[in-house]
């Protein structure tokens, strides 16, 4: 299997999704390519590397299409974060705001284990609102956040400057302007 399939080209781009103006990157026609899938799976995990850590966590529900396969292909744990409600637990929540409102997601502090090192995963960085509540969430339950690694960022949107900012370095491997 060729490691080098240009998964920009393998997403597909859905014009005025989910709104007028919106230029939606799905990563569906990545998912259901057997090739495309086991490319984006190697070069996530080769992205990954230098960095030093334990887990990888995953926000619901694409944080965890990324980044299960990556956990289990590195030997890596996977935690967890979810929406209010989904986990049973000792948990630890955070709300944010979403362009469009507010959201919230939990982690259960179990499953992060005191100074564990911890790679953030999803498969879109936007303004950045969803990961560095992820990242709060890790360091509230008593882990290290490492880094953060996405699929796919959107440039124009400051996510990667709120996470950096923060302290956080950012890894994506695709890259669009909006």
């Amino acid at each position: 299997m060729d490691k080098q399939v240009d998964l920009k080209k393998q997403m597909r781009v859905i014009e005025d999704f989910p709104g007028p103006g919106i230029s939606y990157k799905d990563i569906t026609t990545i998912l259901s390519d057997a090739d495309a899938l086991q490319a984006m799976v190697e070069q996530l995990a080769d992205a990954a590397k230098g960095w030093d850590f334990d887990y990888v966590l995953g926000t619901e529900s694409r944080g965890f299409i990324v980044g299960v396969p990556v956990a289990a292909r590195l030997h890596k744990g996977f935690i967890m974060a979810r929406k209010p409600g989904k986990l049973p637990g000792n948990l630890v929540r955070k709300s944010y705001t979403l362009e469009y409102g507010e959201a919230a997601i939990e982690v259960d502090r179990d499953s992060v284990p005191d100074g564990a090192r911890v790679l953030v995963m999803d498969d879109l960085l936007a303004t950045g609102g969803t990961a560095k509540t992820a990242c709060d969430l890790v360091e509230a339950a008593g882990g290290v956040v490492v880094g953060a690694l996405f699929l796919t960022e959107l440039t124009d949107l400051g996510g990667r400057a709120l996470l950096e900012k923060a302290g956080y370095p950012v890894r994506a491997l695709l890259t669009w302007t909006n």
